[in-house]
């Protein structure tokens, strides 16, 4: 099977069995999506569900973040991973999305890294869900899944994995490829003991393939 091939089966199976794939974080807003992606880091979105509707009840804006503090920040994240940092992270976001931003989140890779808090997958998350812009975000499960099954091979980094992704899904799909391949890592490709039999895209997955062959 060439590259070609592995690519073209798994976009089409996903195409047509998961076609609204979209993130499980909660958000009404793009400053909102910015702080649950930010709280995200290393911890599940579920806590950060559980987390975020009393965070933003408080602090609706960027504008009433600034104003606030880090240990009152801190009050309403502490049973997430890293709270201390994520208080510190988050009151430097907001002041500087205010300061320097006019209190919008941009557009830009450029721009969004300068955020505290903010590195180049927090950044693409944004960039796609937000604007719809080809950005390839890779978390823990994207780097993985996309190893294990085959669309990448000897992958040393996250950035490796997301150039060699872009390289080659159609723009069209990149954004949306984002949600299949974490969603496909936290459901069915899991890191322990992934559930191939019960996979779609088994045909398609070298990993799969190499099993079977074993046997």
């Amino acid at each position: 099977m060439t590259i070609k091939q592995r690519y073209q089966g798994i976009i089409e199976w996903f195409q047509a069995n998961m076609p609204g794939a979209q993130t499980e974080l909660h958000y009404n807003s793009p400053y909102q999506l910015l702080v649950a992606v930010i709280l995200s880091a290393q911890c599940t979105d579920k806590r950060i569900n559980m987390v975020t509707p009393e965070l933003f009840k408080a602090f609706p804006s960027p504008e009433d973040m600034a104003k606030s503090s880090v240990e009152e920040i801190y009050s309403y994240i502490k049973s997430v991973s890293y709270p201390n940092n994520k208080a510190k992270n988050l009151f430097g976001m907001a002041n500087m999305l205010v300061d320097k931003f006019e209190g919008v989140v941009p557009d830009t890779m450029e721009q969004l890294v300068q955020l505290p808090g903010v590195g180049r997958k927090t950044a693409n998350v944004i960039l796609s869900v937000v604007f719809d812009q080809a950005a390839m975000a890779v978390d823990t499960h994207v780097f993985r899944v996309s190893e294990r099954i085959g669309i990448t091979t000897g992958s040393k980094s996250p950035l490796h994995t997301e150039k060699t992704l872009m390289k080659h899904l159609p723009a069209d799909v990149v954004a949306r490829a984002h949600h299949w391949l974490i969603l496909h890592g936290r459901y069915t490709c899991t890191a322990r003991r992934p559930h191939c039999l019960e996979c779609g895209i088994k045909q398609f997955c070298r990993h799969y393939q190499k099993a079977a062959k074993s046997e």
